[in-house]
């Protein structure tokens, strides 16, 4: 591991790479498993993460709210960054109103919302998604 610095509560910064070289956090990011922080990267990780945008892979198969524009939304008085990277949502989706059993079909989900809820959380989530564009329920999304 290279430490470049420490953040602001003490802990190390840096990189670890895998004994090929390869960097380890820019193979999570790649697969989809992280985000690339530009505020502690500097974007160094933004071509793997647009990869795997662009496949639909990790975390990129759903919608999701980025973690610090969550925490910056939820801070008193600090309001969240108005630039966003592309495929992440602007607010937060409310999961504990939904729920994964019983299992539901398109016409017994009322928004796009929640069908977008189900296939990022539901193993069967996939199955709303016919066509495999990302997009589920196509008649409410």
């Amino acid at each position: 591991m290279h430490v470049r610095s420490w953040d602001r509560y003490g802990r190390y910064v840096g990189d670890c790479h895998r004994a090929d070289g390869k960097s380890v956090a820019g193979w999570l990011v790649e697969n989809g498993l992280a985000l690339d922080w530009p505020k502690y990267s500097h974007g160094a990780f933004a071509e793997q993460q647009a990869k795997a945008e662009a496949a639909k892979v990790g975390v990129w198969v759903g919608a999701f709210q980025a973690p610090w524009d969550w925490r910056a939304e939820h801070a008193e008085g600090v309001k969240p960054s108005s630039r966003q990277p592309l495929g992440i949502i602007s607010r937060p989706q409310v999961a504990q109103s939904y729920s994964c059993q019983p299992r539901r079909t398109c016409s017994q989900i009322s928004s796009c919302d929640e069908a977008n809820w189900y296939l990022a959380n539901c193993p069967w989530g996939g199955k709303l998604d016919r066509d495999k564009d990302g997009i589920p329920c196509e008649s409410l999304c």
